[in-house]
């Protein structure tokens, strides 16, 4: 069965940076296009970006500040966040892009102003 375990979120302040991480297993990674999302208290869970053999794409209120990456031996998908924002508080989780879920723990993210 496929899991997802995201970890590398805290409390950071606005202009700050964190690297998120999600280890992933029961799937084939390597060929799986990957994806981050994240969800704010009260608001919907929302796609942030996305990784496949193709490329990347990234929600436009993360353009130039996020960076999507994967590791395929490490079965490891990473999310670099610059330029933090309180408004980009929220957990966040990782997945595979076109197949809803599972969803794994998430990891908090929380941007101070």
């Amino acid at each position: 069965q496929v899991q997802f375990v995201e970890s590398g979120g805290g409390l950071v302040q606005a202009g700050g940076s964190l690297r998120l991480s999600c280890l992933v297993s029961g799937t084939a990674f390597s060929v799986t296009p990957m994806a981050w999302y994240r969800q704010a208290p009260g608001n919907e869970r929302e796609l942030v970006a996305d990784i496949s053999s193709v490329g990347s794409t990234y929600a436009p209120f993360v353009e130039g500040r996020f960076t999507i990456s994967r590791d395929n031996g490490r079965k490891t998908v990473y999310l670099q966040m610059n330029s933090l924002r309180p408004e980009d508080t929220a957990v966040y989780y990782c997945s595979r892009r076109y197949v809803s879920g599972p969803w794994g723990q998430g990891t908090q993210v929380t941007v101070s102003s």
